[in-house]
């Protein structure tokens, strides 16, 4: 009789991780990882695509939020489609593309370091590239 006892006690857990999202405390955690980037402020409608040969640095901000930082000093901000799981930890992306682009439902990677050797986490898609300007805080 134990041994059922203990087949059966893991399955509500199983049924939990398999429950939809539930779109309010999803919509909270998007908020969240907003807020927790830097401030900004927003300099043009968002965009499909970035050139990546004009890509200086990226930064990932949070789960949710990379910030895309080009030459020249423009940034794009994109807020993924969802939260990557693993992202925050190594706050690094790895993506395959064929061309010069990084575009909308574009798909990045969570980039771990495990035991000294990156490898390649959750699959996330990109959202708009929105062009944005860091704010600038004055000692008051």
């Amino acid at each position: 009789m134990p041994p059922r006892l203990f087949a059966l006690a893991p399955l509500p857990l199983i049924l939990s991780a398999c429950a939809p999202p539930d779109p309010a405390a999803e919509a909270s955690r998007t908020a969240a990882a907003i807020a927790a980037a830097p401030e900004v402020t927003v300099k043009g409608p968002g965009e499909r695509c970035i050139n990546r040969s004009q890509l200086r640095n990226t930064v990932v901000r949070s789960e949710r939020v990379i910030d895309f930082e080009m030459h020249g000093g423009k940034v794009y901000r994109n807020t993924l489609r969802q939260s990557c799981p693993g992202l925050n930890f190594d706050r690094a992306i790895a993506y395959e593309t064929s061309i010069d682009q990084l575009c909308t439902q574009q798909i990045v990677y969570s980039l771990q370091n495990i035991g000294g050797v990156p490898r390649r986490g959750a699959g996330c898609s990109l959202g708009e590239f929105v062009p944005v300007e860091y704010v600038r805080k004055t000692e008051g």
